[in-house]
């Protein structure tokens, strides 16, 4: 009998198996475990078997994310300066005076998402003065959550905003005594004024995104990552965007498995954009590595409830029913899983009527659906979301803005939110994730350590013991639990005979490091099919081959992506066509704003 292709040997082996829950050794044949156990499985080796010492570290079925933005951010990963985990905002500003002079024109210096003023050691935000004085004469823009943006002079000067830019609905374009844009654009709460303003800057030529792209992939194995469903969003339209995924995925260059939504892309014609989906294809269509999975997070504009929590939370607009029962019902008639942004209760109250009234029509009988988000759901609510068969995915945001949520509606309602231990006693599907880049960042582990503590990434207490979870449950969620939301629990999330070979080996025991550094664990050996697609320190020799950053200015270059101890040795020391029918790179002094689209907050 001829050998297993690869076995994994000397390890602690977490398989998520009720009845074998932690092996020494695996084998994989044909992209699958085809055994678990112990030293025995080298007698089953032969000549071609490729053996693997792991040299007792752990590990474990690899991460999938169930809520991330992996396409829009691979497109842009190579553009962007990334202070996801930098410990302190004198570093921060270091790396974008240093960024800017290596920043060629007309690109810009961009900072989007992933960090909150709280992990830094000064507890604050970088000054408009702090920003114009690191860089002078390079664009920067930089997004903090939802919330707001900073932009420098020169982003200002490329923008065309001026005294006479008008606000646009909902938002704020920050002026001085005399008028003049200060250089804060604030959402109030609406965020399309930061997305539109971040649309019209450079983007990276084709070649360069199937670079970035390639690189994004590899920061996310790197920590641990081998599966992510794609929540579609704001500037990501189909299929015009999904040119570099697609290419690579017909080439094989995927290092990432990804499920992907399809987001609507038409204010008002919502219906007709999934009625020519519909038609045009369809979900699970694709392969084990790239695979239609439905339609979200945005079904209709009007159901758009992007959070701010430093602004009071936004009333849908009466039409919000309408529009949204169409969709769904052809949605439900059709068969088409679908997904929903939902981050308040008294939004999901409106949505749950919806799908009752269109289930009593049109029957979802186990059809796949689920809420994104939910930070303020009520048990009557989780009750509703279970007896229609929904699940809920959640993530980490709050980690980033649990501050700002706690000082708006108090202590009380921040310790559940979202309620996430009540919901797994309720026995409703649970997935993990980040929802990064624009918000939390994509590091998985700063996730799990948010459901483990129960802390912010400013070490703020948000959940009492009852509302967190233990180390295996938290794995449990970002595993098996986030294969649901793709219909793959069959496939992946466990190491067992059968399922598919993706696991990861990781710097340091995730079940015995103190909890404090939960977060700073990452991957040593990441293996998706079998194949291994990062490599690092004793197993860095079995690594696949660098891959060259492009283009050459590129901060991924010079800083890589989540920060870590390593980047610590070069630390500092001194409309989109949503919102109107024209391009948004529109000339100096017109506005992308006139029509309103809040996907931009996604």
């Amino acid at each position: 009998m001829k050998g297993p292709e690869l076995v994994l040997y000397n390890g602690a082996i977490t398989t998520l198996d009720e009845n074998n829950p932690e092996v020494t050794a695996l084998a994989v044949s044909g992209g699958r475990v085809t055994a678990i156990g112990g030293a025995e499985l080298l007698e089953s080796a032969d000549e071609s078997t490729k053996r693997v010492d792991l040299k007792k570290h752990r590990a474990i079925p690899g991460l999938n994310d169930s809520h991330i933005h992996v396409i829009r951010g691979g497109l842009n990963y190579n553009m962007e300066l990334r202070w996801d985990g930098v410990p302190s905002l004198h570093d921060a500003l270091g790396m974008l005076r240093e960024q800017a002079r290596r920043t060629p024109p007309p690109q810009w210096v961009r900072v989007i998402g992933g960090w909150t003023e709280f992990q830094f050691a000064e507890r604050r935000m970088p000054t408009l003065e702090e920003v114009n004085q690191a860089a002078p004469d390079t664009p920067v823009f930089i997004l903090h959550l939802y919330d707001r943006a900073l932009v420098n002079k020169a982003a200002l000067r490329a923008l065309g905003y001026n005294r006479d830019t008008p606000d646009p609905p909902g938002s704020e374009i920050q002026r001085d005594k005399a008028g003049n844009p200060t250089g804060l654009l604030i959402a109030r709460p609406n965020a399309m004024l930061l997305y539109a303003s971040l649309a019209k800057g450079p983007k990276l030529p084709y070649q360069d995104q199937l670079n970035s792209t390639r690189h994004f992939m590899r920061e996310l194995n790197r920590l641990g990552l081998t599966s992510a469903i794609d929540a579609g969003g704001g500037f990501q339209n189909y299929p015009d965007d999904y040119r570099v995924i697609e290419e690579l995925a017909a080439s094989g260059r995927l290092t990432l498995r990804i499920a992907y939504n399809l987001f609507t892309q038409h204010p008002k014609s919502e219906l007709e954009d999934f009625t020519e989906w519909v038609r045009s294809s369809s979900p699970g269509s694709g392969d084990d590595f790239y695979r239609h999975n439905g339609a979200g997070e945005m079904l209709v504009f009007s159901a758009a409830d992007f959070e701010d929590f430093l602004e009071p939370r936004p009333d849908l607009p009466p039409m919000m029913e309408r529009e949204l029962s169409q969709v769904v019902r052809l949605l439900a008639e059709n068969r088409w899983p679908f997904r929903l942004h939902a981050t308040y209760n008294e939004s999901i109250t409106r949505f749950l009527d919806v799908f009752e009234a269109v289930n009593r029509d049109v029957p979802f009988n186990d059809l796949r659906w689920f809420f994104d988000h939910a930070e303020t759901i009520t048990p009557e609510n989780l009750e509703r979301v279970r007896n229609l068969g929904g699940g809920i995915a959640i993530q980490d945001r709050m980690a980033f803005q649990g501050e700002y949520f706690r000082e708006r509606y108090g202590r009380d309602a921040a310790a559940n939110s979202p309620p996430f231990a009540r919901m797994l006693d309720m026995g409703i599907p649970v997935g993990a994730g980040t929802d990064a880049t624009r918000v939390a960042s994509y590091n998985p582990w700063v996730a799990l350590y948010w459901l483990v503590s129960g802390r912010t990434v400013g070490k703020m207490q948000l959940y009492p013991e009852q509302n967190r979870i233990d180390r295996l449950g938290a794995l449990r969620l970002y595993t098996v639990g986030s294969s649901w939301f793709s219909g793959e629990e069959e496939k992946k999330g466990r190491l067992v005979p059968g399922q598919l070979a993706d696991l990861a080996v990781l710097s340091a025991d995730y079940f015995k490091v103190a909890e404090e550094e939960i977060p700073g664990i990452e991957s040593v050996l990441t293996i998706v099919g079998g194949k291994v697609v990062h490599g690092a320190g004793d197993f860095g020799s079995l690594a696949p081959p660098p891959l060259p950053v492009s283009p050459d200015w590129s901060p991924v270059g010079s800083y890589g992506g989540y920060h870590s101890r390593v980047h610590d040795q070069n630390a500092f020391r001194s409309c989109c066509r949503h919102a109107i029918e024209r391009p948004l790179r529109t000339a100096p002094g017109s506005f992308p704003w006139g029509g309103g689209c809040d996907c931009f907050a996604f």
